[in-house]
């Protein structure tokens, strides 16, 4: 995945599950497909080394910051 939408949010109430589900739905209503990659800092994840949302791979990516979210349509 090479282009896809960053998402911050610091909110401790919300747990990675609301976060994702959130960020995927403004992704579709933005871009009119529903992602189907998430990238987050591999400390969101816990001892889980990826797991599903909604349809959603949730992976971890070292580069992305604590606190966000990289979403996107993964490449084939």
């Amino acid at each position: 995945m090479n282009i896809g939408l960053l998402w911050f949010d610091d909110d401790p109430r919300h747990s990675l599950t609301d976060k994702v589900k959130e960020a995927a739905a403004h992704y579709q209503k933005r871009f009119g497909q529903s992602p189907t990659l998430c990238y987050v800092h591999p400390t969101a994840l816990g001892q889980a080394e990826q797991h599903l949302v909604g349809g959603v791979q949730v992976a971890a990516g070292r580069t992305v910051l604590p606190n966000h979210l990289w979403l996107g349509v993964a490449d084939a």
